[in-house]
């Protein structure tokens, strides 16, 4: 993972949001009451949700500071905001003004942060869930591309609710057009992903057709029920999550994140760095890590994290476009529950992932 911190600009932030679903997360990782839990922190939403199971400490980690600087905004403004205030905040909601909201949470940043976030006003002003360079991509395809395939009418129809048949017919009879899969394979090409949307270097080891791959994967989800509920599919549809709140801001699971909130830490570097200050750890979420690195790096990362791992500890991980599996490399340390993974993967709302992972030491 050297070569990734040095080759890929980290002076931005690449995700405003976790776009890997906490629902599956949770279940495959399954931390009981006061566990200490590790987590790439990414965009933070998928470490807060992780507070809900009443942890004895989480430790958000990320080789990105202006990533750590985007989750450290959002723990103070849950710490120190009301509800209707976080989400003006973050720009799921409109109406308040978002500099003076930040302008309460300002003082309880670090002073990084805090230098950060008084240079780049403008991102809190514009509303944070839609400043990463992925969300950017998502709403060019939104905003710019779907509307030479689709009408906003159309977009309105995919979405609404409707038995499970029709979702499934809706898609085949008026959505799966030639415009859709032509266009479609275009964007979200290796090519085009590399420039707008995640890192060139990031797809290094990728060896399919990431087009026809991503548009398979798209067609699954669109054909079912859940995409009329699925945040991420209405994002990349419509540029907005609508009323379709991420799992840690959803009112039944907020109080207990803001109640837990001290128990999250944030750690800048690799994840198998941790280990050296906190120690062993219950569980882990490692995202998609495993992809970026090359197989002598991906062996020598997994043997440290698993070396970290405590006994009957489990790794949730996801599989984007390169197959990576730790239970693969070390089948005498930790075993891989295929039964529990397949049905994750099975109910994943990922828009992009093949495979979720859970090994348990």
């Amino acid at each position: 993972m050297a070569n990734i911190s040095t080759e890929v600009d980290f002076n931005m932030i690449r995700y405003a949001n976790c776009w890997e679903d906490p629902h599956i997360l949770l279940k495959g990782l399954s931390p009981v009451v006061g566990s200490k839990i590790l987590s790439i922190g990414s965009a933070g939403d998928n470490s807060f949700s992780l507070l809900t199971t009443a942890p004895s400490l989480v430790v958000a980690v990320d080789v990105n500071p202006t990533q750590l600087y985007l989750i450290e905004l959002k723990k103070q403004a849950i710490r120190n905001l009301e509800y209707d205030e976080v989400l003006n905040l973050l720009g799921f909601r409109q109406g308040m003004n978002r500099v003076t909201l930040f302008e309460q949470c300002r003082d309880h940043l670090s002073a990084d942060a805090k230098v950060y976030w008084m240079n780049n006003a403008d991102k809190i002003e514009k509303g944070l869930i839609h400043q990463g360079k992925f969300e950017r991509y998502f709403r060019v395809f939104s905003s710019k591309m779907l509307p030479f395939i689709h009408s906003r009418r159309d977009v309105e129809d995919l979405l609404a609710s409707k038995d499970g048949l029709s979702q499934a017919q809706y898609y085949h009879d008026k959505w799966n057009t030639w415009r859709w899969r032509f266009f479609f394979k275009i964007f979200f090409s290796k090519f085009v992903m590399g420039k707008l949307g995640r890192d060139p270097k990031f797809l290094k080891e990728v060896g399919v057709h990431v087009g026809d791959y991503i548009f398979k994967k798209a067609e699954r989800h669109l054909k079912k029920i859940e995409a009329q509920t699925n945040s991420f599919l209405r994002y990349h549809l419509t540029g907005t999550f609508g009323d379709l709140l991420p799992h840690y801001l959803q009112p039944d699971n907020y109080q207990d994140v803001k109640e837990n909130i001290d128990k999250l830490i944030l750690r800048s570097g690799f994840a198998e760095d941790v280990v050296s200050e906190f120690g062993n750890f219950d569980a882990m979420n490692l995202s998609n890590i495993f992809e970026y690195m090359d197989r002598d790096v991906f062996r020598k990362a997994a043997d440290s994290l698993l070396k970290g791992l405590n006994a009957s500890g489990r790794m949730g991980y996801w599989n984007l476009m390169v197959p990576r599996r730790v239970s693969g490399i070390f089948p005498s340390e930790i075993q891989y529950l295929s039964a529990l993974s397949v049905q994750l993967s099975q109910e994943d709302n990922g828009f992009f992932y093949n495979q979720f992972i859970v090994d348990q030491k």
